[in-house]
C-alpha cells in the first residue's frame, strides 16, 4: 500500500490551479507500479498540473465542488492542447 495520499497541500494547489484557469478539465489517472491516483487539471489553453489524489472518489468529489468535468485517462486518453502546451513551453524555455 502506498504510505501516502493526498495532502493539504496537494488539493490547495488544485483548488488554486481551478480557480485561476479557465475552461479546466479533470483528468484521473490509475495507480500504477510507479503512482499513486493522480489527478491531471488541464485548463483551456493546455496549461496543466498533476497532483496526487486519495482515490477515484475523491475526485469525483472534488470536480463535483469545483463544477468541472471529470475524465478518465484509461478511456479518453489526454487532450491534445495539453502536449501542444508543453511543447510550446520547452521551446520557450529553449531546453530539452
Amino acid at each position: 500500500a502506498w504510505d501516502r495520499g493526498s495532502t493539504r497541500e496537494d488539493i490547495k494547489h488544485l483548488d488554486e490551479f481551478v480557480r485561476t484557469r479557465t475552461g479546466v478539465e479533470a483528468y484521473l489517472e490509475p495507480v500504477t507500479m510507479a503512482t499513486e491516483t493522480t489527478l491531471v487539471l488541464v485548463a483551456h489553453d493546455g496549461e496543466w498540473t498533476r497532483r496526487r489524489i486519495e482515490s477515484p472518489g475523491e475526485a469525483v468529489e472534488l470536480t463535483k465542488k469545483w463544477v468541472i468535468p471529470l475524465y478518465d485517462t484509461q478511456k479518453v486518453g489526454y487532450p491534445p492542447r495539453m502536449r501542444e502546451w508543453t511543447e510550446r513551453n520547452k521551446r520557450s524555455r529553449g531546453t530539452l
